[in-house]
Order: C-alpha cells, then sequence, then structure tokens
C-alpha cells in the first residue's frame, strides 16, 4: 500500500470508488410513520459520509423490504450532483414470484430498487442468495437476466456472494461452501464479490488460494462488509446485539467466558497499539482494506458520530509487522469461537 492508499479504486469494471463505503441497513422498527428520527441519523450520516470523500452506497431490497433503498433515495433526491455509486442486492425477496429468481422477478425488483433509490441505474447489482431453487433450476435465468441487465446499461456490474456460513461452522461446512460458490463463480462469471469479512472469518480455499489472491487473479473486485463484527472488533461487547431469545444460564456462562476472552485478545491490541479512542476500529477497518487494492470496504452504522470515528481513525497504513501483529491477535479471536463450534454455533458474533 502507498501513501495514497485512500485514494480512490478500481472496484472493477464502470465502479471507481473511494475504498471505505457505507452499509446501508435501515430497521423499520420503531421507526415512526410521520418521519422519524432513526431515518434523521441515517441522512445525517450519509451527510457526513459524503463529507469525507465517500462515494459507495451499499444496501439491499430485503432490508426493511425496501426501507433502506428508500432512505438512500431520500438521500440522492436532495443531493443529485453528487458522483455516488450504489449497490443494491437481489435473491431474499419473492414476493408473489415462484422463486426470487423466476422469470422476470430480478427485472421488477431492479425497476423498483431503482425507483427507490431515485436512480436511473445500478452500479452494482448482487445476487444475494446461492439458493437457485430445486436441482439450480432458476440458475440459468438468473445468470441470463444479469447479463442482460447489464448490457442495456441498467446496472454497471454483476455481483454475486462470497462463501459464507457461522463463523463457528466446522472445517467441511465451510469447504463445503467454498465448493458451492466455486461452482457457481465459474458458471456466473461476477464482476465482483460481495462477503462478510471480519476477523472472526476462517480462510478458505478456492482453487488452492485465499479469497484476495483468487479473486485478483481473475479479475475480480471484492467488497468486504462487516469488517467490525457488529461493533465487537471497536471493542463494544463480543456479543454484539443482544440476542432476542431466551440465553439459558448454561449458555449464558459460556458466552460470558467466551466475551472475557475476546476482551483479553482485544487488550494486547491495545498493548502494541495504546489505547486512543478509535484504534481498535482503525486496526479492524485497516487490516481489510489493505488486503488488496481490488478491496471496496462498506461499514454499517447508525449516527453521524460512528460516521465520523470510521473515517477519522484511518490514519496512516498499517506496516507490515504491524498487520502482522494483528493477524496474529485475530487468529486468536477465531480460535476461542472454533472452541464452542462443538457444542453450538456462536450466533452472536454473526455480523
Amino acid at each position: 500500500m502507498t501513501p495514497h492508499d485512500l485514494g480512490v479504486r478500481h472496484l472493477c469494471r464502470g465502479i471507481i470508488t473511494h475504498p471505505l463505503g457505507l452499509h446501508c441497513d435501515v430497521s423499520t422498527s420503531n421507526v415512526p410513520p410521520d418521519g422519524s428520527p432513526r431515518v434523521s441519523r441515517i441522512l445525517n450520516g450519509l451527510h457526513r459520509a459524503v463529507a469525507q470523500q465517500a462515494t459507495f452506497f451499499d444496501t439491499s431490497d430485503s432490508y426493511g423490504y425496501g426501507h433502506s433503498e428508500r432512505v438512500i433515495g431520500h438521500f440522492v433526491r436532495e443531493n443529485p450532483d453528487l458522483p455516488l455509486q450504489l449497490s443494491s442486492k437481489v435473491g431474499q425477496i419473492r414476493g408473489s414470484a415462484e422463486h426470487a429468481y423466476a422469470g422476470r422477478h430480478i427485472h421488477h425488483q431492479l425497476e423498483q430498487t431503482l425507483e427507490n433509490l431515485y436512480a436511473e441505474e445500478l452500479h452494482l447489482y448482487t445476487l444475494d442468495s446461492f439458493d437457485f431453487g430445486p436441482g439450480d433450476r432458476y440458475l440459468g435465468n438468473a445468470i441470463e437476466s444479469m447479463r442482460t441487465l447489464r448490457e442495456v446499461g441498467a446496472i454497471r456490474a454483476i455481483g454475486m456472494r462470497g462463501p459464507f456460513t457461522h463463523y463457528a461452522a466446522s472445517a467441511e461446512e465451510w469447504a463445503a461452501q467454498a465448493e458451492r460458490f466455486l461452482y457457481l463463480f465459474r458458471l456466473i462469471k461476477p464482476d465482483v464479490v460481495w462477503t462478510r469479512f471480519n476477523a472472526f472469518t476462517p480462510a478458505v480455499s478456492l482453487e488452492g488460494q485465499d479469497l484476495f489472491t483468487f479473486t485478483a487473479r481473475h479479475g475480480v473486485g471484492l467488497v468486504l462488509a462487516a469488517p467490525l463484527a457488529h461493533g465487537v472488533l471497536a471493542g463494544s461487547g463480543a456479543g454484539g446485539a443482544a440476542s432476542p431469545a431466551p440465553v439459558s444460564a448454561q449458555r449464558a456462562g459460556r458466552m460470558s467466558s467466551l466475551r472475557d476472552r475476546v476482551d483479553e485478545q482485544l487488550h494486547d491490541l491495545h498493548r502494541h497499539f495504546g489505547d486512543a479512542p478509535g484504534t481498535l476500529t482503525r486496526l479492524a477497518l485497516r487490516s481489510c482494506l489493505q488486503r488488496g487494492d481490488q478491496c471496496v470496504v462498506v461499514v454499517g452504522f447508525s449516527t453521524a458520530e460512528q460516521v465520523e470515528q470510521n473515517y477519522s481513525c484511518l490514519g496512516d497504513p498499517l506496516t507490515a509487522t504491524e498487520l502482522r501483529i494483528v493477524d496474529d491477535v485475530y487468529a486468536g479471536l477465531r480460535a476461542q469461537v472454533q472452541e464452542t463450534a462443538p457444542r453450538e454455533p456462536v450466533r452472536e458474533l454473526q455480523p
């Protein structure tokens, strides 16, 4: 990485953007119909990000069933001259169609997405599921639909999800995900792979290479989501968002122990890098941003203050020695999660 590594990056054909973008998942829960203070906070966050040169806004039609797209659309209407790159996804919402990838459903969903976003084209449109129906019945239709949309200029780039299962999955489960991903990758031939990636993500072998080397070899860009693991890697607590389900005393005890061990691992980073505000956030974001020049990182937020911290804490690139220290500590975090795998998945750590 160079001292100018936070300049614009070439994600793929037709998308040149600031390497740190926003992951915009606005829940509709507790949002009053009259105007919503929460929506105002999100809009303030979008303004703050643009002031920091952000251009890449990532969302999905399934986030609040279009609500997140509409919030971004409100922002776009108010700021029509901003050079934004808009990214959304399809494949989770079936509606009245036989399947989310059946017939012209992808076309219909894109029309609604463009209306929601107040946009004439979408920069990146991602197939958001590996489920293409029984026997991959709708896979061919999905591929043809996406390529047609790209050819007619409705979208600039085709995306697909990367291999992913819960963090505490077995090696066999991750290998099965990698095999499924490779099969679909060879058929879809995406321009971009969208994937969750952070310290808890195990290494996945793709044709003998890691995801970053593999995509770079194929000339494919990467969008990395959940870099902070819902605040866990920023020191906000290893539990992330509270689980809505009742937790047994035995499981609560195990999770409390895991949180303590994760906190201890993160404390090692403070010993090396200091305890200034934003230190852990910087290390988590930098460890993603410096994985490759074709990588764009999208980070979630709920307030403008969080956006400000995420952009202002980045500082200079980490040296090779510093990256090794971070990687070693993160390897310890993954080991802590894997210790719970034989008993039950650590859902609290999922992004």
